[in-house]
């Protein structure tokens, strides 16, 4: 993982950069340590065109108000400097990417990657680890108690803050992985001092039992080859 990481998101005038959609809004939250910190980017942008009535449904973000608002290439200079070096976050990055290339292209500088280090896309990830399943922002923050309700319309800033923390959530368990690959000595000591004897096996009720076997059941109808669980467990 890059020592800094840039949790971004667009919106746009429509969803076809390749038919002259533009950006109309940046928002980057900065991680650092897996720790979200204070130095934000968020800019409003004049497009310079109408914004589709889709579009504005889903951002609420109108012509008249971005008409007084800075251009893209105005601002690209400060953009680069705030990206460069780190790991971008961004959740189904093909789409964001492409219009930011496109608005840098005309900026004269470049495309994204010429100043970012890399890219890790949240919608790929979330699709590894969840097959099947929805993986909206949205869907993700419901799935890892990511605080949402006052998410009533899509804005930049506001759902990478929101991205950032969904992030940081789907890749705890890799953390961990890593802090015990890295202290093995440190649990095998505290493995060895548990006296067995002396602990308690609290079993299973029936009811919890069941609703072990309903969770089984839905895993197996969302993953190809079933549960792991089932797979390994020894057959009676």
């Amino acid at each position: 993982m890059a020592a800094r990481q840039i949790v971004l998101d667009t919106e746009t005038t429509g969803l076809n950069a390749r038919l002259g959609d533009r950006v109309i809004e940046i928002g980057c939250v900065e991680i650092v340590g897996r720790g979200v910190t204070e130095q934000t980017f968020h800019r409003y942008l004049n497009p310079e065109r109408e914004v589709e009535e889709g579009a504005a449904k889903v951002h609420g973000l109108t012509r008249e108000f971005l008409g007084d608002k800075p251009r893209f290439a105005e601002i690209a200079p400060e953009f680069v400097a705030y990206v460069r070096g780190a790991e971008l976050v961004i959740h189904n990055a093909e789409f964001d990417l492409e219009f930011l290339d496109r608005e840098l292209a005309l900026a004269g500088l470049g495309r994204t990657l010429d100043h970012a280090a890399s890219v890790v896309d949240t919608l790929a990830l979330a699709r590894e680890l969840h097959p099947g399943r929805r993986n909206s922002l949205d869907a993700l923050c419901e799935r890892y108690l990511v605080n949402n309700r006052h998410r009533t319309l899509h804005g930049a800033l506001l759902d990478a803050r929101l991205l950032a923390e969904v992030y940081l959530a789907m890749t705890r368990g890799q953390e961990s992985l890593v802090m015990e690959l890295e202290t093995p000595a440190a649990t095998a000591v505290a493995a060895a001092s548990i006296d067995l004897s002396k602990l308690r096996v609290v079993r299973a009720s029936p009811e919890e039992l069941a609703a072990h076997e309903t969770l089984l059941d839905d895993l197996d109808k969302t993953a190809r080859s079933g549960s792991v669980w089932r797979r390994l467990a020894p057959r009676r």
